[in-house]
């Protein structure tokens, strides 16, 4: 079983930068994600990769997330740039032995789940 833990949250101002790192005890999955929930919110899918190079980005993120992996160090990051009040959550980091080639946004696909980050974004 995949063992996943977050680190990195914050707090920060809009605008500022965070860079989200997940950890594994293994790097036998084949996709990775980034998930964020709000407060009342559903769990939504930010970021994934793919066989690690396809990367997929939710449309409220792209141009300022950047996701990446380290397969040497079992490490995946989520580089968040130029961020807003509404990225404020918990960010979840998620595994799956899958290739979710179109469907990496979908929380519902994944099967292994790290116990979460907190973000927040003042303005």
């Amino acid at each position: 079983q995949v063992q996943l833990v977050e680190s990195g949250g914050g707090s920060v101002q809009a605008g500022g930068s965070l860079r989200l790192s997940c950890a594994a005890s293994e790097d036998t999955y084949s996709t990775m994600g980034w998930f964020r929930q709000g407060p009342g919110n559903e769990r939504e899918g930010i970021a994934a990769i793919v066989a690690g190079y396809v990367t997929l980005y939710a449309d409220s993120v792209k141009g300022r997330f950047t996701i990446s992996q380290d397969n040497a160090k079992k490490m995946v990051y989520l580089q968040m740039n130029s961020l807003k009040p509404e990225d404020s959550g918990t960010y979840y980091c998620a595994a799956v032995r899958l290739w979710l080639w179109s469907a990496g946004l979908s929380p519902s696909r994944y099967t292994v789940w790290g116990q979460g980050t907190q973000v927040t974004v003042s303005s």
